[in-house]
C-alpha cells in the first residue's frame, strides 16, 4: 500500500504517522517545497493520495489524482465555494466511492452513539465549539497559518465538524442566516460565526469561535420525548427522559478517531471490508455536508469586529 501524503503541516504529519502505524508505505511531500509540479510527479508511484493542503489549492490535485484512478483522502472542508464543491464532485466522481473526506469526528464514540438514537422528536438543536486560537499549539502563530487567509481561512471552515455533525444527524438542513465577527487585522476572516439552520419542523444553530479561553464543545438536542446534552470537551454525555437522566460511558482516545478513519480509507482504497461505521465519510456520501459548509461560508454576514490581540 503506497500512499502519498501531500501537505506536511500538523495534520499531514499525523496522517503520515498513522499510515505507517497501520502498515502502509507512506511518503510525505511538502506542498511549500514541492509545489504542484512536485506533487504531481510524486503521484506516479502512488496507489492512493491524502490531500492535507490548504483548501484553496486542492482542485488541481484532486483532478490529477482522480484522472490517474487514485483514491483520495481529502482533509475537511472539501471546498469553501459552492461552485468548487461541484467542480470537485465532478472530477472526483470516478474514484468517489473509494475516497473519503476527513470528518474524523464521525468516528467519535459519542457521535456514533448520538447518531444511533431515535431523534425523530427533536425540534431544536444547538452545537457549539470554540477555543482561543492563540493557545492551539506551541510555536504556532495564527497570522502565519492558512486559517488567517480570507480565501479558505476563518473559524467556520476550520471548525466545520459541527456543521458536518448537524448534517449527519438531520439530513436536509438548509442555511437561513450566518452572522460573523471579524478582526481589523485580518479582513474577510471570521473569528466567530453562528450558522442558523432549518428543515421542516426543526431549527438549530451551529456556533464556532477562535476566542473563548478554554475549549468548549457541546451538542444539545431538545425533543418532546428526551433531551441529549453531550459535552465533548468534558466527556460527559447525558440523556434526559421523563424517567430521569442517565449518563453514557463513552471514553475517547483522540488519535483513535484518526486511526479508525485512515484504516477505513485504506480498506476502501484497496477493496477491503470497512469497519461498518454507518457514518463512514465516503466522499460521494459526504457531498451534502460539503455543500452545507460551502453554503454557510458563502452566506457569512459580518456584523462587527473583535479586538483581541491575535499574533
Amino acid at each position: 500500500m503506497r500512499v502519498l501524503v501531500i501537505g506536511s503541516g500538523s495534520i499531514g504529519r499525523r496522517h503520515h504517522d498513522n499510515l505507517q502505524a497501520l502498515g502502509a508505505s507512506s511518503r510525505l511531500v511538502s506542498w511549500r517545497e514541492a509545489g504542484l509540479g512536485g506533487a504531481l510527479a510524486a503521484m506516479t508511484d502512488a496507489q492512493a493520495v491524502v490531500i492535507a493542503t490548504a483548501t484553496d489549492i486542492r482542485l488541481p490535485l484532486i483532478e490529477a489524482a482522480a484522472a490517474r484512478g487514485l483514491p483520495l483522502y481529502i482533509e475537511k472542508p472539501l471546498a469553501f465555494r459552492p461552485e468548487e464543491v461541484e467542480a470537485i464532485a465532478s472530477v472526483a466522481a470516478p474514484v468517489a466511492e473509494r475516497s473519503m473526506l476527513g470528518y474524523m469526528m464521525r468516528y467519535h464514540p459519542a457521535v456514533r452513539a448520538l447518531a444511533a438514537m431515535d431523534l425523530s422528536d427533536v425540534f431544536q438543536f444547538v452545537l457549539t465549539i470554540g477555543h482561543d486560537v492563540t493557545q492551539w499549539r506551541a510555536n504556532w502563530r495564527f497570522s502565519e497559518s492558512y486559517a488567517a487567509r480570507a480565501e479558505g481561512g476563518g473559524v467556520l471552515l476550520d471548525l466545520c465538524h459541527e456543521l458536518d455533525l448537524a448534517a449527519c444527524l438531520f439530513p436536509g438542513l438548509e442555511v437561513t442566516r450566518v452572522e460573523s465577527l471579524a478582526h481589523p487585522a485580518f479582513p474577510g476572516v471570521d473569528f466567530a460565526s453562528r450558522v442558523s439552520l432549518r428543515r421542516q419542523g426543526l431549527v438549530g444553530d451551529v456556533s464556532m469561535d477562535y476566542l473563548t479561553p478554554l475549549l468548549h464543545r457541546r451538542t444539545t438536542l431538545r425533543g418532546a420525548e428526551r433531551m441529549q446534552d453531550f459535552d465533548f470537551a468534558a466527556q460527559v454525555y447525558r440523556v434526559t427522559e421523563p424517567s430521569g437522566a442517565r449518563l453514557l460511558d463513552l471514553p475517547l482516545e483522540r488519535n483513535a478517531m484518526f486511526l479508525d478513519a485512515m484504516r477505513d480509507f485504506l480498506a476502501l482504497a484497496f477493496g477491503q471490508e470497512t469497519s461498518g461505521n454507518p457514518l463512514l465519510p465516503r466522499l460521494d456520501l459526504c457531498l451534502p455536508s460539503a455543500r452545507l459548509v460551502a453554503d454557510a461560508w458563502s452566506q457569512r454576514a459580518f456584523i462587527g469586529e473583535i479586538t483581541k490581540e491575535i499574533p
